[in-house]
């Protein structure tokens, strides 16, 4: 029998088993708010999730949910009546639970000001203080944190990184000054993603919970026109560069320069400020990604509208073709989206890449031409797509619509920005560490900083860069402190079945429905019965169970009970040396013990549901079921 091959607990294992926790850029307790919400404790749940996160309740609708591709429930083996294996369980809804506790007590329940006091004075009961923002809010209450002095920071984009540094700024006793160039705040939020997945109220409640800190935006303000980046270095201490990447990136193709050939975020600006476009009947969308189907069902969404009602709707579409350089599996675009985008009839083509835009004598679009697309990565996952040129497809339109990426717009830099080195057009080296330029006094965030992410990534850049430019004005150095503890759980219990419940599916309009009111928000939310039948699948990874090796007799009990058969007891003799394990034997056995004569309890903690079957059948009480306490708080060296 080969050797088994075994880790040995470090010193933050336990945390780390909070998967969600771990995975998400700014650190939300999602296990927190989530069990919150199985027990009923909604406004609880709903602080918890906005304690590092100004945008929750935005999160809650649109977030790329990366706590959900991490939850240990996604890895628990589901088995059929014959105890055979099926398939594995799927992950907790964690982005619609958010969004259940954001209605129920965020900004769209009741007054920013409201908002601003419940999260000011509110201490988790169980799990310590909530990351990031709470506890940076509450060092300042409690003195560990040395306010600035008001001094005023220009922020360029108001967009979720921008926002989010502004809001910590003035957290940390700046005065930060938001300059947007669309009419609206929230940047990409606000004119790039359809409003049938935000509404535009929900994103001006979530903003002026922000402004209520003492943050300024001014709108329709274009830095290198209306003001000079020159002017915003000599009158502010610090200048933030949050502009995002919002050009839609071009591919070169011959016919692309010319009418009706437009970038996908162009389209999507246009519609959601009701500016007119020039789209034809017949569309191709070029993309596989969430902007590409945000473009193809924004789309579609023109059908119903009444052009009646106002000149800046676009004419009535028939058709709309999504072509994609990868295949179905590949595609980038969450999977949620490419099932809703099929339900409401967009034509989907994978595996072909765009060659040509065909035009007419006239200038006019007539088609598209593709070939066939045999690979995109290498067996490295980078992309190096291989073609086959012989076989190729012409999709007759009159619009084609790119949504191959996008690119930034940094010619303000042109006055006042010559210091700022670039690591390639369009794109500043930064330091990743201080997310600092190499001109003076000038930093980035967002899209700048890591290229285009998630959203909750540029939360955490713009939280990153508000700690940076902290250090940088009051030569005070910000220092995060973690206390862990683990507390026994004397009368631990479980909801009744807890481990069979099948996720819940979010409700949502009708494909009929949704194309006749494209305004309407496609995703209705749980109820409060469903969001807390959900929220009790969280199999609560804070909570674990711990063996005491000098009080276990080796009965193999808990092994016997587990209905995941993650426990299994061995022989010290069959596991695989390692300097780690090695050093564990000799700690607990000394270096001259018979390794044959001891055995070791291994456990597979993907497949632990924390049901604590092993702790109630352990016969000399060598099992505790523990939760891990954490308390964050930030100090000034």
């Amino acid at each position: 029998m080969l050797p088994l091959k075994v880790g040995i607990p470090g010193e933050n294992y336990h945390r780390d088993l909070i998967a969600c926790q771990v995975a998400c850029p700014v650190h939300t307790d999602a296990r927190g708010y989530v069990r919150a919400i199985a027990e009923g404790r909604f406004e609880e749940a709903y602080l918890i999730a906005r304690g590092p996160n100004p945008f929750a309740s935005i999160c809650g609708r649109i977030c790329g949910a990366p706590c959900e591709a991490a939850c240990r429930r996604g890895k628990v083996p589901r088995v059929d009546d014959d105890g055979c294996f099926v398939a594995n369980d799927r992950p907790i809804a964690i982005r619609a639970l958010k969004r259940f506790a954001c209605e129920t007590s965020g900004p769209e329940a009741r007054p920013a000001d409201e908002v601003i006091r419940a999260v000011q004075s509110f201490v988790p009961p169980v799990a310590g203080r909530a990351e990031e923002m709470a506890a940076l809010l509450h060092s300042c209450l409690d003195g560990k944190l040395t306010k600035a002095s008001g001094e005023t920071i220009a922020i360029i984009g108001a967009g979720p990184a921008g926002l989010s540094a502004a809001h910590d700024l003035a957290l940390l006793g700046f005065k930060p000054v938001v300059f947007e160039a669309e009419p609206v705040p929230a940047g990409m939020l606000a004119v790039g993603v359809p409003t049938y997945r935000l509404p535009r109220d929900l994103i001006a409640k979530e903003v002026a919970v922000i402004e209520a800190l003492g943050v300024e935006i001014r709108c329709g303000v274009r830095v290198g026109e209306d003001i000079s980046f020159s002017d915003l270095r000599r009158d502010f201490r610090a200048v933030l560069i949050a502009a995002g990447a919002k050009s839609s990136r071009s591919l070169g193709l011959p016919g692309e320069r010319g009418p009706r050939v437009f970038g996908g975020v162009d389209l999507l600006r246009a519609v959601s400020l009701g500016e007119p476009i020039d789209i034809g009947r017949e569309v191709v969308v070029i993309g596989g990604g969430n902007v590409a189907y945000d473009v193809a069902r924004t789309v579609l969404r023109q059908i119903a509208y009444d052009t009646a009602r106002t000149a800046a709707r676009l004419p009535a579409t028939t058709r709309v073709h999504l072509v994609s350089l990868e295949s179905l599996e590949e595609m980038p675009a969450d999977t949620l989206e490419i099932l809703e985008g099929d339900e409401e009839g967009i034509e989907r083509h994978n595996g072909w890449g765009p060659v040509e835009i065909l035009r007419d004598p006239d200038g006019r679009v007539t088609g598209a031409t593709f070939r066939k697309c045999l690979r995109v990565y290498d067996p490295d996952r980078r992309f190096a797509p291989v073609y086959d040129d012989q076989v190729t497809k012409t999709i007759d339109c009159d619009t084609v619509l790119m949504s191959v990426g996008q690119a930034t717009a940094l010619g303000f830099l042109e006055n006042g920005g010559g210091d700022v080195e670039m690591m390639r057009p369009g794109w500043p080296r930064v330091n990743p560490d201080t997310l600092a330029t190499s001109a003076r006094n000038v930093f980035v965030a967002g899209d700048l900083a890591h290229g285009t992410r998630l959203l909750i990534d540029a939360v955490a850049s713009g939280k990153a860069a508000a700690r940076s430019i902290y250090e940088h004005i009051t030569g005070r150095t910000l220092h995060k402190d973690s206390v862990s503890a683990h507390g026994i759980l004397e009368r631990y219990r479980r909801e009744r079945g807890y481990e069979s419940i099948r996720r819940v599916p979010v409700p949502v309009l009708e494909p009929e429905e949704r194309l006749h009111h494209p305004e309407v928000v496609v995703e209705r939310g749980y109820s409060a019965e469903e969001a807390m039948r959900e929220a009790s699948r969280c199999l609560d990874c804070g909570v674990t169970p711990v063996f005491d090796g000098a009080r276990c007799v080796l009965c193999g009990g808990c092994a016997d009970v587990c209905p995941t058969e993650c426990l299994k007891l061995v022989s010290l003799a069959d596991l695989e040396p390692t300097p780690e394990l090695d050093a564990a034997i000799t700690n607990s056995l000394g270096d001259q013990a018979d390794i044959s004569e001891h055995s070791a309890i291994l456990k597979d903690e993907d497949r632990c549901i924390r049901c604590a079957l092993c702790a109630m059948r352990c016969p000399v009480d060598a099992i505790t079921m523990e939760r891990v306490f954490s308390s964050t708080f930030w100090r000034c060296a």
